[in-house]
């Protein structure tokens, strides 16, 4: 008797987007469940723009990547991602302050030093982006629905 496992079918990330964004449209969510779903959000998206996740949720002294990745150009971008249904705490990138900043660049360094040149995909430079996810009314007011923007070099 064959006892082999069936193949892994990969992950398509634009099947799973529609998926993640009706999660996170739901309503009643937590907000520490809204971040995880935003994460995974911006992780299928980044993916279907053709970019290669390397690592997501990497923790450290100094806190946590929420995306590690290579972007098209093969530029290693380090991505922060701030979720957000309403405007009353402000836009989701202005939650990125500098003492953020400082831990987010300090971790990298540290994720850099454990993924040594063997292990890190060969990359051009290093950028750092926010992905500001808005979950919210559609452009034309019609049903909830979520937007990213990605603010390239953020800092």
């Amino acid at each position: 008797m064959d006892t082999t496992p069936p193949p892994h079918k990969p992950i398509d990330p634009a099947h799973d987007l529609p998926r993640t964004e009706a999660a996170l449209c739901a309503p009643r969510i937590s907000p520490k469940r809204l971040g995880a779903l935003g994460e995974e959000y911006v992780t299928r998206w980044l993916q279907c723009m053709g970019w290669r996740i390397l690592d997501r949720n990497w923790s450290c002294r100094f806190g946590e990547l929420d995306i590690v990745a290579l972007d098209q150009e093969k530029r290693l971008v380090f991505v922060e991602v701030k979720t957000r249904r309403s405007r009353t705490y402000g836009r989701p990138e202005e939650a990125v302050a500098a003492g953020k900043r400082l831990r987010l660049r300090r971790a990298a360094i540290l994720w850099l030093k454990a993924n040594g040149e063997g292990s890190t995909p060969r990359h051009g430079s290093v950028r750092f982006d926010v992905a500001a996810l808005f979950i919210g009314p559609g452009p034309s007011g019609g049903g909830v629905q979520a937007r990213v923007r990605l603010i390239r070099g953020a800092f």
